[in-house]
């Protein structure tokens, strides 16, 4: 089984290129679609931290939730980020890897290989 998890959204053009990335290295990987498979809470935070991130560093700023909730000039703590891209999965910057203890947001696409 694949140790390396690539969480993605079809339609995401990033998403799609960096699958294609792996497969054109013949990388054995996992894709989860976080559309159909939900992060939860404790995943989020978790994959957070195996990044070493905050929450708004991976905050998609062009989503329309983005701008309904006013997140830019709101001043919103950790844990309600973090709720609101569990609750509009569209917040969230994608794609993501994770493998073992380590995870990267793959924008550009070539820091996946980090975790190679």
């Amino acid at each position: 089984m694949a140790d390396l998890i690539v969480y993605q959204k079809p339609t995401c053009t990033t998403s799609r290129k960096a699958l294609k990335m792996l497969d054109e290295m013949s990388v054995e990987y996992k894709k989860i679609n976080y559309y159909e498979k939900p992060f939860t809470k404790t995943k989020l935070k978790s994959l957070l931290k195996k990044m070493g991130l905050k929450a708004e560093e991976i905050l998609r700023k062009r989503a329309k939730e983005y701008k309904e909730l006013d997140i830019k000039n709101k001043k919103y703590s950790q844990a309600q980020l973090i709720d609101f891209m569990v609750k509009y999965p569209d917040l969230i910057e994608r794609p993501i890897a994770e493998k073992g203890d380590k995870a990267v947001l793959g924008r550009p696409i070539e820091k996946i290989k980090e975790l190679l």
